[in-house]
């Protein structure tokens, strides 16, 4: 829906996006693992001057079950006053929300009333694949010319995965984005810089890859995606491939940077299969090319085989398995979840070629099952979707991954749970003790999305 000016949570640059007031509502997704009920979006009320702080306020259920929502986000933003943005008076009050399995995307209004969002629209997978060719949609982007999605999976549910484009105010599916991809095959997420022109994409695999949970063989064979993939963003083709080397395995999340001037960003490869470690790598333009540089090495944590899952026993260690990295939109403080030895690491990354450790914090985990302050239970699960306010002042973070995979590394079943830290001036973190949400009825919380925006879901045209 169009507005006679742009929207108030839309800022032309990431310097004045810190001055926006701090969210009151967080959107979270819950997928019910056992595909039995639909799943829903919760909104938790995240405003310390509220009566129900740290509670779910309203819920909005899915149509159907089997969805597994996932990743989801707004169908406007920042990007929208790029000066080639071709809607500068568009409103971010959509959620598009994909079920990862269901191939459907669900289009949910979050105004007039935040607490009791309403589901305005789905889009079929069937419209899904015939107008994009695509499905198992993934990760979701708004930016100048719509909304963007990638997806893990061709129309068969085989490969290629790619990237399409929907409409951001009729949710109309456009069509395929890509015009030459080029060597890539597989998808995940997809981001850009907008000030160079530039599109990245990284690589998990198909659907047959991971629909089940990793395949101990595919994993072992260095056969999953270990490939970063950069694109001319306006012409839409493909101009770079990196390998990381058979050694790292599942290339996930992009977080470039947030000032356009900036042509640098970071990836987090989940596994190392040498040594069970994590890593996290900067990309950066290096003269007429793009480069890549690791620049932390997360180690495995030695384990009495008895404390781990069938999957890691031989190996006698815990692994970090960094799952999510999420950036402060000043650039400043890389945030790191570490799912399997349930740590929550703050970077200073002001030099992104030479990040330095500010804090820690450790929850859960397999090993670990370390308690929230606010309880003495041991908790299950570990940090796994970050995402940063604004401000850059609140960190919040859910700890399922994926339904078929958290039972390969947590075999009791991950107990859902959201937890919140604050950061400090000038670094260090500390879980909120005021802050624990519990999940009861066996749904499982994942990505969070902050009402007015957050840290990974707007970028700007403007330093």
């Amino acid at each position: 829906m169009a507005t006679w000016t742009p929207d108030p949570t839309f800022y032309p640059s990431p310097r004045l996006a810190m001055t926006a007031p701090a969210e009151k509502h967080a959107y979270v997704a819950e997928f019910d693992p056992a595909r039995s009920r639909p799943d829903r979006l919760a909104v938790v009320d995240v405003d310390p001057q509220s009566s129900t702080y740290g509670k779910i306020v309203g819920r909005i259920t899915m149509p159907g079950a089997g969805d597994e929502l996932h990743h989801f986000g707004w169908n406007a933003c920042s990007s929208h006053l790029c000066p080639n943005a071709p809607h500068p008076h568009v409103e971010r009050r959509y959620l598009i929300a994909p079920g990862l399995r269901s191939s459907n995307i669900h289009i949910i209004d979050t105004k007039p009333d935040p607490r009791q969002p309403k589901l305005v629209k789905t889009v079929t997978a069937k419209e899904v694949a015939e107008r994009a060719g695509y499905s198992r949609p993934h990760t979701v982007h708004c930016g100048p010319g719509g909304v963007y999605i990638s997806a893990l999976g061709n129309a068969e549910g085989k490969g290629p995965g790619g990237v399409f484009v929907m409409d951001h105010e009729s949710f109309d599916v456009l069509g395929r984005w890509e015009v030459d991809r080029g060597p890539q095959y597989f998808a995940y997420d997809m981001f850009w810089h907008l000030g160079h022109d530039v599109a990245v994409s990284s690589e998990w695999g198909t659907p047959d890859m991971f629909e089940d949970g990793l395949v101990p063989d595919l994993l072992l064979g260095s056969k999953y995606g270990r490939r970063l993939h950069f694109w001319d963003l306006p012409k839409r083709k493909h101009v770079q491939e990196i390998d990381f080397g058979p050694e790292y395995q599942l290339v996930f999340e992009l977080r470039p940077a947030h000032d356009p001037t900036k042509a640098y960003g970071f990836v987090n490869s989940v596994v190392c299969l040498k040594d069970l470690s994590s890593s996290i790598w900067t990309w950066y333009r290096d003269g007429g090319k793009w480069a890549v540089r690791k620049v932390i090495d997360i180690p495995a944590e030695p384990a009495d085989p008895s404390q781990l899952p069938p999957a890691l026993k031989d190996f006698k260690a815990c692994p970090p398995l960094v799952t999510d990295i999420d950036l402060s939109v000043d650039d400043k403080y890389l945030y790191v979840s570490c799912w399997g030895t349930g740590d929550l690491q703050q970077y200073d990354v002001s030099d992104p070629f030479n990040p330095k450790l500010t804090g820690k914090v450790r929850i859960g985990g397999i090993v670990a099952k370390a308690p929230h302050p606010r309880g003495s239970a041991p908790l299950n699960g570990g940090p796994q979707m970050v995402e940063a306010s604004r401000d850059g002042k609140r960190i919040y973070f859910t700890n399922s991954l994926y339904g078929a995979i958290d039972g390969q590394f947590y075999p009791e079943g991950v107990k859902g749970w959201m937890v919140k830290l604050d950061a400090k001036p000038g670094g260090g973190i500390e879980l909120a003790k005021d802050f624990f949400l519990e999940w009861t009825d066996g749904y499982r919380p994942h990505q969070v999305r902050l009402e007015g925006g957050d840290a990974s879901s707007d970028s700007y045209c403007y330093p």
